[in-house]
């Protein structure tokens, strides 16, 4: 069992920044794959950003690409969300989640472990 909890979400004026970080506990955390999806209200669940479990291969979606990055430290058991020049379109729920396999995913489904979430609002 793998147990994730988020932090850093909060309201921030567009164009403003803020880190998301999920911590993690219960397995080896290097041999799971991470990623970030998002949920805004009446929206299905988006996927953000993966990368695997030795921190290569990191990827954000086309359309935060130029302005997320997800990275990892496997001394801490923590992976983050760094985003850049918010817009009020990312406004959601911000979510963990975790696989343990060597394959990246993008499909909520291919991931069986989830954290609680964290509230991003945007505000123009």
């Amino acid at each position: 069992q793998v147990q994730l909890v988020e932090s850093g979400g909060g309201s921030v004026q567009a164009g403003g920044s803020l880190r998301l970080s999920c911590a993690a506990s219960g397995r080896t955390f290097s041999s799971y794959a991470m990623a970030w999806f998002r949920q805004a209200p009446g929206k299905d669940r988006e996927f953000v950003a993966h990368i695997s479990g030795s921190g290569a291969n990191p990827y954000c979606t086309d359309s935060v690409k130029d302005r997320f990055t997800i990275s990892r430290d496997n001394a801490k058991d923590t992976v983050y969300l760094q985003m850049n020049s918010l817009t009020p379109e990312d406004t959601a729920v911000y979510y963990c989640a975790s696989r343990p396999s060597l394959i990246l995913s993008t499909l909520p489904q291919q991931y069986p472990y989830w954290g609680q979430g964290t509230q991003v609002t945007v505000s123009s």
